[in-house]
């Protein structure tokens, strides 16, 4: 019966959005109440639960999102979008942009939050986009499946990280066998899937839009490069120091201070100011306006997905993802197989991956301890089913379909379907492996 109240919901979310119109926030909200009161939840936790799902979201996600957009609208603005799409095409040329992209996002990913690595890459594939009028979805989907897979198989993201821990896993060879699965699911679910995809009409946020400037006027070249991706160089330092001072408490709680996404970004933004505003001629007035400018196209983007928090929370809440995990545990199916499968389950139920994969390894540990399951491979295996088919109650399907601004319908044909590629994928590649290994 859970399991019909959950699907009923999200076809009722669907339905409020597409047939009825129904602005997604307000939708999600509404749908949110329901799911809770069919599910049990008392009339003052689904308050509750609605408070903590949006403050925990937003938390969490509103200053990296705002800090992204700021930058990427500076990028955009100052012409550094435009020198780096015109140095971009030079090296791998128009028949390989695509590729040089999601080479570009797998790099970026391995040490990036995956919603830090989306607002970033954004701005970039938009440049290229406006420029050289390619069709958006076919290029950009690459570039952000390369940071999906890295986000689900690769530590040092959450829930890789957490489940190598969890199962006493070797991060060396996790990092290894996930490279082994990360490039024919990337591959597939990237560039070669974006082949059937260059039909769909997609038209950007003008956020990341700005006229072609003539050449004298653009940043140069390492300017514009270190400025869009100084997040990734602020993160990969702060890693390292991590590393190195390990043995001084002071200098790694002070490295890991930085390496927070919010601060990485904070960070970087201060430093763009000067780089590609100040720097470049711009006033403070000027660049402050472009800051604001770019929060007000981004607004509803912020509401929708704090409302997909309301709707998680009540979910996790209501005990659903332990409830349908345990159905699937007694099961009798070959452990790598059923761990994929529980939070293949719970990724579609809930929408988050982090949840489903944590979840998942908190009902399969106990199965382990009498098998000879490989832990690396279980990580890699949970880490893929975590990924299967994004739809409407996860973040991430509404940030594609509101940044590159399509319908319900082509965002499930191209993002819903390359997560659901990339998470079967991933565990072929993991059954594949098991019998070699």
């Amino acid at each position: 019966m859970t399991l019909f109240i959950v699907v009923g919901c999200i076809l009722l979310l669907v339905l409020l959005t597409t047939w009825g119109k129904v602005n997604a926030f307000i939708a999600f909200l509404l749908v949110s109440i329901l799911a809770g009161l069919l599910l049990g939840i008392p009339l003052s936790g689904i308050t509750k639960s609605l408070q903590k799902g949006v403050g925990d979201i937003l938390g969490s996600l509103v200053m990296v999102i705002v800090f992204g957009a700021m930058l990427g609208k500076l990028v955009a603005a100052s012409g550094a979008a435009q020198k780096i799409a015109s140095v971009m095409m030079k090296i791998f040329g128009r028949k390989y942009i695509q590729w040089g992209l999601m080479v570009t996002g797998f790099i970026i990913g391995i040490p990036l939050f995956y919603n830090v690595g989306f607002v970033l890459m954004v701005p970039l594939i938009f440049s290229v986009v406006y420029k050289y009028k390619l069709p958006a979805v076919y290029l950009g989907l690459p570039m952000l499946a390369a940071l999906s897979v890295t986000h689900g198989f690769l530590p040092p993201h959450p829930s890789p990280a957490a489940l190598v821990l969890q199962f006493h896993a070797n991060m060396g060879m996790t990092m290894l066998y996930g490279i082994l699965l990360a490039i024919p699911a990337i591959v597939i679910a990237g560039p070669l899937y974006a082949r059937t995809l260059k039909d769909i009409v997609a038209i950007p946020l003008k956020t990341f839009q700005s006229e072609d400037l003539p050449e004298e006027e653009l940043p140069g070249g390492w300017n514009s490069f270190i400025s869009a991706l100084l997040p990734v160089i602020v993160m990969a330092i702060t890693t390292v120091g991590v590393l190195i001072f390990k043995d001084n408490p002071a200098l790694t709680s002070f490295a890991g201070f930085l390496a927070e996404p919010s601060i990485v970004m904070l960070l970087t933004l201060c430093l763009t100011t000067f780089t590609l505003g100040i720097n470049m001629g711009k006033r403070m007035k000027q660049v402050m306006a472009i800051y604001a400018e770019a929060v007000k196209d981004i607004a509803m983007i912020l509401l929708i997905i704090a409302g997909s928090g309301a709707l998680k929370q009540i979910l996790s809440d209501s005990g659903v993802s332990v409830e349908i995990g345990n159905v699937l545990a007694g099961w009798s199916i070959e452990p790598l197989f059923l761990g994929w499968l529980i939070a293949a389950v719970i990724r579609v139920c809930l929408g988050s991956a982090t949840v489903a994969g944590l979840t998942a390894a908190g009902i399969i540990a106990p199965l382990m301890i009498n098998s000879n399951v490989n832990p690396e491979l279980m990580v890699l295996s949970i880490g893929a089913g975590s990924l299967m088919f994004s739809h409407v109650n996860d973040p991430g399907f509404w940030m594609f379909k509101e940044y590159f601004n399509l319908s319900i319908k082509d965002t499930v044909r191209s993002w819903s379907i390359m997560e659901t590629l990339v998470a079967v994928i991933g565990l072929l590649g993991v059954l594949i492996l098991n019998r070699i290994i």
